[in-house]
């Protein structure tokens, strides 16, 4: 069995222990102190975004680089669609990629990327708008910026004051407040946010509907009231649903029949060669319509404390149905 290795001197247990929480104190710090420091340049800086045409282009190099790759992707996620373009790249070819009807957001702690001050004169001769984060706020990226957003921090989280620690922590919590504050006077819901994470959890549970997961036509199982509880019997197995429909004459969903509804009647005594569909059906069962949400369908299944939901249309006529495997193999639950 492999063991830690031993503490050398300068990674005394407690001192690094003291280290971690300090760079939280300091991180924590950076964040909250942008609380007052965002006022009308944010406002102004959500309403250009809001009117924009195009896309949000965010740029920035190094650690402000990265940070801009997420705020493009939670940008882009929440209702405003953003793209992350490389400043080095830009100025080789990519720059094409930024339209008139774009905005960009540039990212810079000192504000003075040579990268940066390669490319932005033509961003502006172009005529599109930039809204710059950064701590420098007499830098070369603030004096081009038609809104600056100050992510300056005190000091950062390293001993020596010079890895980006709270600096990016700053801008990317003001990349969120940003694409937050969007979303929300975007009216975007869940469903929206749904929409745009189709193979998440939410996207599922807000996406798939009964329909696209109920068993149809000759797979779901069905008998008639007079049927014999043999041949009941033999089309619940047939089907693999662990229940079977009754309907009537027309089609209509009158009742249902489980597996644990037969294991109850063999338990009761009951002559079973004598009973038909009819005599041992719950009557009235629970159903749903086809374009209801697989969610609801969950919800149901637990209320009622039962595994499988027959789906009719507006006329009762039954169509369908779902059982708790079925919303399991779709990761609906």
């Amino acid at each position: 069995m492999s063991s830690l290795p031993d503490l050398s001197p300068g990674t005394d247990a407690d001192a690094l222990l003291a280290r971690a929480r300090l760079t939280f104190d300091i991180e924590a710090a950076a964040v909250l102190g942008l609380k007052d420091r965002v006022g009308p340049s944010f406002v102004e800086a959500v309403r250009r975004i809001l009117n924009v045409r195009g896309r949000v282009v965010v740029m920035g190099m190094g650690k402000s680089g990265h940070v801009g790759r997420k705020i493009a992707a939670t940008l882009a996620s929440t209702g405003s669609p953003a793209m992350f373009v490389h400043p080095a790249e830009a100025s080789h070819g990519d720059l094409g990629m930024i339209k008139t009807v774009d905005l960009v957001l540039a990212i810079s702690n000192s504000g003075e990327s040579d990268e940066l001050a390669a490319i932005l004169p033509v961003v502006k001769r172009q005529g599109v708008p930039l809204i710059a984060i950064t701590g420098g706020l007499d830098s070369m990226l603030a004096r081009h910026a038609d809104v600056v957003l100050d992510s300056g921090v005190e000091k950062e989280a390293c001993p020596l004051n010079l890895a980006p620690t709270a600096s990016t922590t700053a801008q990317m919590a003001l990349g969120d407040a940003l694409a937050v504050a969007l979303l929300d006077a975007r009216g975007f819901g869940a469903e929206d946010f749904a929409r745009s994470h189709p193979g998440g959890a939410l996207g599922r549970k807000l996406l798939t509907h009964v329909s696209d997961l109920m068993r149809s036509g000759d797979h779901v199982p069905r008998v008639s009231p007079g049927a014999t509880l043999s041949e009941l019997m033999r089309e619940m197995s047939s089907k693999g649903l662990g229940a079977t429909a009754v309907v009537d004459a027309d089609g209509r969903a009158i009742g249902i029949f489980t597996d644990g509804d037969l294991r109850r009647l063999v338990e009761t005594g009951a002559d079973l060669r004598e009973l038909t569909a009819g005599d041992v059906m719950h009557k009235g069962p629970r159903t749903m319509r086809a374009d209801a949400l697989g969610v609801e369908a969950a919800e149901l299944m637990e209320q009622y404390r039962i595994t499988s939901i027959l789906v009719t249309d507006a006329a009762g006529l039954l169509i369908g149905a779902i059982s708790i495997n079925d919303l399991m193999r779709a990761k609906v639950i």
